[in-house]
């Protein structure tokens, strides 16, 4: 699948120099946030589908991609502090919201935090619903080895998109290429840790983390869609009942033979299935 890539843009949030990719003019925003160590070209093959019926805005978020990396404590709350700044940064005062993965964690966070911000919420893969967590992710909070294990390599990235997708057929020498030099820009590598120390530890996602979410997963109104890969390798499936069964106004869609990045895995039924939902009663 070969799409033309959006124009890169750059926006001040507070100090905070910002890229986001932004298309659409129609419909309510919809704003993309993505997980650890990624950026807004993990949306490369659903933002152009969104945007037939939605102003959709990605953007990297703090720390990642080609936005400034701060020396801060990359907590899901200090993110979602940041997408509301961004989300005010661009006269949006309500938007629909769609996490995936650490992303996710930081829409939860965000629909908690600023309720009435959020028109209806996207969880895919979401982190901080239960412990359970992706081995390397886990040995990444100890010292030193942390360091070691989050050089940049194009090796190690092409190990963590192989265990993190179904098919390994997906993961092309593009994508590892992207991803290897996203991880060498100066500054990237701490993010990354600090996100991952202080949401998690060696037993897995840290019990306040969990319990600060899923103690709030009842007084969520928005409307929310649930998605998971079958065979996630990096967050369990089974946490995608968490939140069917948390969230109140909730429903589940699970892709089988699909790891833990269903919008790229399966990005066609991805894209109908969000725009069928955002465009519902």
């Amino acid at each position: 699948m070969s799409l033309p890539t959006p124009q890169d843009q750059y926006i001040k949030v507070g100090q905070i120099n910002t890229r986001f990719w932004a298309l659409g003019d129609r419909g309510t925003p919809l704003v993309l946030i993505h997980g650890i160590g990624a950026s807004v070209e993990d949306w490369i093959f659903n933002i152009h589908a969104l945007a037939e019926q939605h102003r959709v805005y990605a953007l990297d978020l703090v720390g990642f991609g080609h936005s400034d990396k701060p020396a801060a404590q990359y907590t899901a709350t200090y993110q979602a502090q940041f997408v509301k700044d961004f989300m005010e940064a661009q006269n949006i005062d309500h938007a629909n919201l769609i996490g995936h993965s650490m992303g996710g964690g930081i829409a939860l966070q965000f629909v908690i935090h600023f309720p009435h911000m959020v028109q209806k919420l996207v969880l895919l893969d979401s982190a901080g619903l239960g412990k359970e967590l992706y081995l390397p992710f886990r040995l990444c909070t100890l010292p030193l080895l942390g360091e070691w294990l989050t050089r940049p390599s194009r090796k190690g990235t092409a190990q963590l998109l192989n265990d993190a997708v179904y098919d390994p057929a997906l993961v092309t020498d593009d994508w590892v290429e992207l991803g290897y030099q996203l991880s060498a820009l100066p500054g990237a590598q701490g993010p990354i840790l600090s996100a991952l120390r202080s949401g998690c530890n060696l037993r897995g996602m840290r019990d306040d983390v969990v319990r600060d979410i899923v103690d709030n997963l009842a007084g969520i109104t928005a409307p929310t869609l649930i998605i998971w890969g079958q065979q996630d390798a990096i967050i369990p499936v089974a946490y995608a009942q968490v939140a069917e069964q948390g969230i109140p106004n909730s429903r589940l869609h699970i892709f089988d033979r699909c790891g833990h990045i269903p919008q790229r895995e399966h990005p066609d039924e991805f894209n109908t299935l969000v725009l069928d939902f955002l465009a519902g009663e």
